[in-house]
């Protein structure tokens, strides 16, 4: 049986469910998306934040995308707080040891679809909003509260809403996004969690292989077909990875980890950061703990989507395939294609790019706004390392970056290898302490943030 949430304090929690529960499902085809449900969700997120509503300006962003300002003493270093409401398909259901929306709470945890991406943050932010605004406090900067709806899917919400701050004349002092967790397990020979904040994250981009032939009956195949070209080719991209790179923010990285690690390791980090000619020892390192750690050190390229003839006893005229790729910080968009033209070697595949996007800027971990950050890490979180680093995923915070140079990825919530291993497939759960720990990281920036005039 589910476990009830009995505690007054509990009320986020239960704010939390009510949102879950509505399958706020993006698709890249409009014609797909359930409007009704993102209508559902905009309705609940006012009955379950009334004072929030009451008190804050509210801007209608694309067809559900949320803007909110909450006016500070001063306007003078705004800061932008984001999360989004729209989640990616379950899958299959049967795959899931609960129901995907029903938001069940078991083992101390909330299970289901959004809770770390991203509504648990979305949740956590509205709560630490409402319960100061309803205390009467006013914070010292003003504050922009930024929902897209579309993020899933590289949608235009974060883009209209930067848009919107750009008419108003807002600069904002620095936008904090989903992005980083307080990750435990996250590096071989560290036993301390590791407050991670994105300060850059990779580019996204895609690419579609397209080899097309006469097709035909099965019968009478001729050699090298559309489907045999496609096949050879993404087995030569598997095969052929794009060189590995250590970057000064992953250096970092290391550095504030070393402290931690155990005392074996603690000597080759050290030695590491003073040693150029060591950072290859890392990266190899890194490339043998796992995917997580591998892509930290190099652009990764997966291969996700395949077609070819639409029935067994045809002969594809035309095969197809999708490959996704995070392209580091170093590399470029034009480095990854002229990559997977020279690996395929084959001028008979078309490579056509589906979207283009480069590494985000590098935001700095050495001045005021992420010491703020890290400040918040260290007093909410003590056992917890904060630092910087490169983000493997993408967010809506890559588009508030000519907007803002200090733009950083960080979700307050302590999550295990196993949670953050589930964001996006099955049993992805929340723990209910770490959501309420969550509340009150948010309530703690808010009310640390500092008066005076940007000096930037």
């Amino acid at each position: 049986m589910p476990q009830r949430v009995d505690s007054p304090s509990d009320r986020a929690v239960e704010k939390l469910q009510t949102l879950v529960r509505i399958p706020t499902v993006s698709d890249r085809d409009p014609a797909n998306v359930d409007t009704a449900a993102f209508d559902a969700f905009v309705d609940a997120l006012l009955e379950q934040f009334p004072v929030l509503h009451e008190h804050l300006e509210l801007t209608r962003i694309d067809t559900h995308g949320l803007l909110f300002r909450w006016p500070g003493e001063s306007a003078a270093r705004p800061v932008v707080l984001m999360a989004h409401l729209d989640v990616v398909p379950v899958g299959d259901a049967a795959g899931w040891r609960f129901p995907p929306f029903g938001a069940e709470i078991h083992d101390g945890a909330i299970w289901g679809r959004g809770t770390l991406d991203d509504k648990g943050a979305l949740v956590a932010i509205c709560e630490a909003v409402e319960s100061l605004v309803e205390a009467d406090f006013i914070p010292a900067q003003d504050i922009w509260l930024s929902f897209g709806c579309n993020e899933e899917v590289s949608g235009s919400a974060a883009t209209l809403a930067v848009e919107e701050l750009k008419r108003r004349g807002v600069r904002p002092w620095f936008v904090l996004d989903e992005g980083g967790a307080i990750a435990a397990e996250a590096f071989p020979g560290v036993s301390a969690p590791v407050g991670v904040v994105g300060v850059t994250e990779k580019g996204v981009t895609s690419l579609e292989l397209v080899a097309t032939g006469d097709g035909g009956h099965a019968s009478t195949p001729a050699k090298n077909a559309p489907t045999v070209r496609i096949a050879r080719a993404l087995t030569r991209l598997d095969a052929a990875p794009m060189a590995p790179q250590l970057t000064d923010v992953t250096l970092e990285l290391f550095r504030r980890m070393s402290p931690k690690a155990v005392r074996p390791l603690r000597p080759v980090l050290r030695r590491v950061l003073d040693a150029e000619r060591l950072r290859p020892l890392v990266t190899r390192a890194l490339l043998a703990a796992g995917p997580e750690a591998a892509a930290m050190a190099r652009t990764t390229f997966a291969l996700t989507t395949l077609s070819g003839s639409p029935a067994l006893n045809v002969i594809a005229s035309t095969a197809k395939a999708g490959v996704n790729i995070r392209i580091m910080v170093g590399d470029s968009v034009a480095d990854v294609i002229a990559h997977v033209k020279t690996v395929i070697n084959d001028d008979s595949i078309r490579v056509d790019v589906v979207e283009a996007n480069e590494p985000s800027p590098v935001s700095p971990y050495d001045d005021e706004a992420f010491a703020l950050i890290e400040r918040m890490i260290t007093d909410c979180f003590p056992d917890a390392v904060a630092a910087p680093y490169v983000m493997m995923a993408a967010t809506d915070a890559r588009y508030f970056t000519p907007l803002c140079p200090r733009v950083y990825r960080f979700t307050p919530f302590r999550m295990s290898k196993a949670q953050r291993e589930s964001i996006h497939t099955f049993d992805e759960h929340l723990g209910v302490q770490a959501f309420l720990d969550g509340i009150d990281w948010y309530r703690r920036l808010i009310l640390a943030l500092p008066e005076g005039t940007d000096p930037a």
